[in-house]
């Protein structure tokens, strides 16, 4: 027998090497640590909640919550249509992660609560809250953010908003089906979208019979993608004997019994795969009319704008998280005699990213401002919301796969694999264009409200002149778009939209960002000093001064 040296007791037996040059687990981490971030909460007038966002950003980082939204990807939700004993129960299964994230997120005020809070800025807390939370998934923000859209369309029935209101805007999250009405808090799902016509609702075939009860009607149909299935309300797109209108669903009826709500199937998405996006069928469903018969999309398009910020929000979440995973590698992992952070081809792709970051962060907070400041009446505010979310959601949505793509390649072949969380991000980057209106219908919405809404130009443009003066190649941009929207059509509707977006970033930069960061995104974004692809900023430009303020001493 051949006789082999002893083992040390820390090492294991067949060892073949040892694992150098990797970065250590992102998390702990704050994501609250953004200043971009804090000093547009700030701006935007709630600056009385940074306390609580800073602690929402150390738990979003934290290692269980983490895990919590690992694990909510992993395990997906699974559709039961029936009990044991042959019962239809349509009902949905999550793993316990998803709970705890959702019971987080609807206590820490990012569902409907901003909607029962008097303080100024309470909608721009809320959104900030989300681009913290968010660093810990995506999918469970669907269900938060449909809960918060629905309260200003649900207000146009006043008897329907006088009991639902209250437990929509709770802090409460209690899953499971139960009388609405029984219950400390509820959620809020949608359902517009029909196979047949997608966006274009109006084409949509579900049917509303008036039943002999005032306000009440019964719904027939099969509705393509609403999500999600669980939550205990929803609002509903029909023909009624009036025109197309909005309806309230509840998933149970006042008397205990189970509304007619037979989930079909759930979506087998790209991403976003923690949250249940289903086809639900009615026959004879209970509903209630929710705003005049023959207005159900200027009802419900309330929620639609809200639902658009978050879109615009999650976006720049997700820039965000990627951001900081990319910078964290960079910063632990060496290539060819120096780590990667150091090396200055690598600086000009995270400085790059970083610009375009910063640049959704603070159009988001901009945007929440709006919509806080319009709920209190402001009608410039209220034009201004109009255009730039319908702006803000073409432009920034659009920017977050390849940002996303650009953010993984950081991590090389690491960041390839799923373990590395980076697939889950890119999965879920193209969602956010197509969700409540792919490109297109976003930037002929901007069309419309620039024809039919002249406030809105008015509004954008005295946005815009709040930078006049100070940089020459913003006013040069300004000029040239002033000049491109009297001759627009639809054919150059996405091009006139993104040099809106272009300009709208580069005015906020200007004037609320340190300059090298307001200067290198105009001389890239404005000037063309770029090339086709992150990491082609001019040699000129401050890298230094980039980083650090995007990802400060960061070790």
């Amino acid at each position: 027998m051949v006789s082999t040296p002893a083992q040390s007791a820390s090492q294991p037996q067949y060892a073949t090497h040892d694992v150098t040059n990797q970065a250590p687990p992102l998390a702990p981490y704050d994501a609250s640590e953004d200043r971009a971030l804090l000093e547009g909460l700030r701006r935007e007038g709630a600056g009385w909640a940074e306390d609580d966002i800073r602690r929402l950003g150390l738990r979003a980082g934290s290692e269980e919550a983490q895990e919590w939204g690992e694990l909510a990807n992993r395990h997906e939700p699974e559709l039961r249509t029936h009990d044991r004993y042959g019962h239809r129960i349509d009902e949905v299964e999550f793993h316990p992660s998803w709970h705890h994230l959702m019971r987080t997120a609807v206590a820490e005020g990012l569902a409907g609560a901003p909607w029962a809070d008097d303080r100024t800025g309470a909608h721009v807390a809320r959104t900030a809250g989300g681009l913290v939370w968010g660093h810990t998934e995506a999918g469970h923000g669907c269900p938060t953010s449909m809960t918060y859209a629905a309260v200003p369309a649900l207000r146009a029935q006043p008897d329907l908003a006088k009991v639902y209101e209250p437990l929509l805007t709770s802090r409460v999250y209690e899953p499971g089906l139960r009388v609405p009405t029984e219950k400390p808090g509820l959620l809020a799902g949608m359902g517009m979208t029909e196979k047949q016509g997608g966006s274009d609702v109006r084409t949509n075939t579900t049917t509303a019979t008036p039943t002999g009860e005032p306000g009440v009607y019964t719904l027939r149909g099969h509705k393509w993608f609403t999500s999600a299935p669980m939550c205990d309300v929803f609002l509903v797109l029909a023909q009624a004997p009036g025109g197309l209108s909005c309806f309230l669903v509840p998933r149970i009826l006042p008397d205990g019994g189970r509304n007619t709500f037979r989930v079909q199937r759930l979506k087998d998405k790209l991403g976003n795969r923690s949250n249940a996006s289903s086809e639900p069928e009615f026959d004879r469903t209970v509903a209630w009319l929710v705003g005049p018969e023959g207005r159900g999309v200027k009802t419900i398009i309330e929620m639609v704008n809200c639902t658009r910020l978050d879109c615009v929000m999650s976006s720049a979440t997700l820039m965000r998280k990627t951001l900081v995973e990319a910078g964290h590698h960079a910063r632990h992992r060496s290539a060819f005699g120096a780590r990667l952070f150091d090396q200055p081809l690598m600086r000009n792709v995270l400085a790059d990213l970083a610009l375009e970051s910063e640049a959704a962060t603070t159009l988001t907070l901009r945007l929440a401002g709006a919509a806080d400041r319009a709920v209190r009446g402001d009608a410039g505010e209220r034009a201004f919301r109009r255009i730039a979310t319908a702006v803000g959601k073409y432009w920034v949505t659009k920017r977050g796969p390849a940002f996303t793509a650009e953010a993984l390649e950081c991590l090389g072949g690491n960041g390839y694999v799923e373990d590395s969380g980076m697939p889950r991000h890119y999965r879920e980057a193209p969602l956010l264009s197509i969700w409540e209106g792919s490109g297109n219908v976003n930037a002929l919405d901007v069309l419309r409200a620039l024809g039919r809404e002249p406030d809105t130009a008015e509004a954008l443009f005295a946005e815009l002149a709040l930078a006049r003066g100070a940089d020459a190649r913003l006013d040069t941009a300004v000029a040239g778009l002033k000049d491109q929207l009297a001759g627009t059509d639809q054919t150059g509707a996405r091009r006139l939209v993104e040099r809106m977006a272009l300009a709208l970033q580069a005015s906020l930069l200007v004037r609320h960002a340190p300059h090298p960061v307001a200067d290198a995104f105009c001389a890239s974004r404005l000037a063309g000093d770029w090339g086709h692809a992150f990491g082609t900023l001019s040699s000129g430009t401050d890298l230094d001064a980039i980083l650090e303020r995007a990802l400060p001493g960061r070790k």
